[in-house]
């Protein structure tokens, strides 16, 4: 069966505790046992959900907002953040004390030694404050950066960089990637690897950066828990993620049965 479903993680795969719903996981099962290929779209890095790709045997994946795309395994696009502009970034953000973290694909650093801002945000996921590493970005390629501060503080950050795409994750941070980057990008190179037509291409997703993603494919499915534009961005929209919204999306999408 030429099709392929992906699916965002924070709200859509995993609930507001960061469970994994029995429905969901087994709903994932059928559509791997029927043919239909199933990988991930995430914010997320690689090392923040590799646990959750095991328990779901899945081995393709869009991660950092579409900046590094794996299929089966393999590493097939890479997009790492100018240097250039990351040094201009850091220099404007501690004009501002507004704290960075650095992420690739194996690690994240932050250019503070603590900042009560990045512990919030990332117990929001269950992860720790990362260590401290100020000059991370200048020896690593980076293909995300989060950047911490409130809603009313990030306008003179997309005005001065352009060159950047700032999407809003949490109440205190701001994910950046390359200008042009999005989910939408990262599934358009793995469809090319598969040969697939993007009427067979699935998406579920939530938040604001799933829009791209969800007004891109031939049939983007939007969680009832999802935000509003997001849901505006959809084809279809589906129950929460707590009341079996996968498994409900998919049954509704003639993608499984039971």
């Amino acid at each position: 069966m030429d099709k392929i479903v992906f699916f965002d993680i924070d709200g859509t795969l995993l609930d507001h505790e960061k469970k994994l719903p029995a429905s969901t996981k087994r709903s994932i099962k059928i559509l791997q046992d029927n043919g239909v290929y199933v990988a991930i779209a995430t914010g997320r890095a690689p090392f923040m959900f590799e646990n959750l790709r095991k328990e779901l045997n899945i081995d393709s994946f869009i991660s950092f907002n579409g900046q590094y795309v794996v299929f089966e395994n393999e590493i097939i696009y890479k997009n790492p953040l100018s240097k250039q502009y990351l040094r201009q970034l850091v220099d404007f953000s501690e004009q501002n004390n507004h704290s960075l973290v650095f992420m690739n694909d194996r690690l994240m650093k932050a250019n503070v030694g603590h900042d009560s801002a990045i512990e919030k945000s990332l117990k929001s996921l269950e992860f720790g404050h990362p260590e401290y590493d100020e000059f991370f970005y200048e020896h690593k390629d980076i293909y995300q950066v989060l950047l911490f501060c409130e809603q009313n503080e990030e306008e003179i950050y997309k005005v001065k960089y352009p060159h950047f795409h700032f999407i809003r994750w949490h109440e205190f941070s701001l994910d950046i990637i390359p200008n042009g980057g999005s989910k939408a990008e990262g599934i358009k190179k793995m469809i090319a690897r598969l040969g697939f037509e993007m009427e067979d291409v699935y998406a579920f997703g939530d938040g604001l950066n799933d829009i791209e993603m969800l007004e891109t494919v031939g049939n983007g499915v939007a969680m009832g828990n999802g935000h509003e534009l997001a849901k505006k961005a959809a084809t279809y929209e589906t129950s929460s993620v707590e009341e079996d919204g996968i498994f409900k999306g998919l049954k509704k999408l003639g993608l499984i049965s039971s």
